[in-house]
């Protein structure tokens, strides 16, 4: 086993767990209840750790961390064209009804001139 990432916060630390999962990187999360020692221990110390398990999944994961630290961080909305409500950015469907809003990300990052 071999450490792959520290994390800032718990919430940070399953979603790099998703995204090993999702590329099929068998990793192990330590420190999960380290919280509550902080101030008997250095914080430093409980900061949620990442760990892989198998030693030759290193570069995959560091490559899955990369492209996680360089996705850049996108705030606004979207207007469904289904039925008109506003959703978050991120969405791929939206919320209200169910319709499909890649095709409204597609036409907002590309307008027609």
């Amino acid at each position: 086993m071999r450490k792959l990432y520290t994390a800032n916060h718990l919430l940070e630390a399953h979603i790099i767990m998703d995204l090993l999962e999702s590329a099929y990187i068998p990793a192990r999360l330590f420190n999960v209840y380290a919280q509550g020692g902080v101030g008997d221990i250095p914080f430093t110390h409980a900061y949620p750790e990442i760990w892989i398990i198998r030693d030759h999944d290193f570069e995959r994961g560091r490559a899955v961390i990369i492209d996680y630290e360089q996705t850049p961080q996108v705030s606004g909305t979207l207007t469904c064209p289904a039925c008109g409500e506003d959703n978050p950015y991120n969405f791929q469907l939206c919320w209200q009804c169910g319709a499909g809003l890649e095709i409204v990300k597609e036409n907002s990052q590309n307008p027609k001139l």
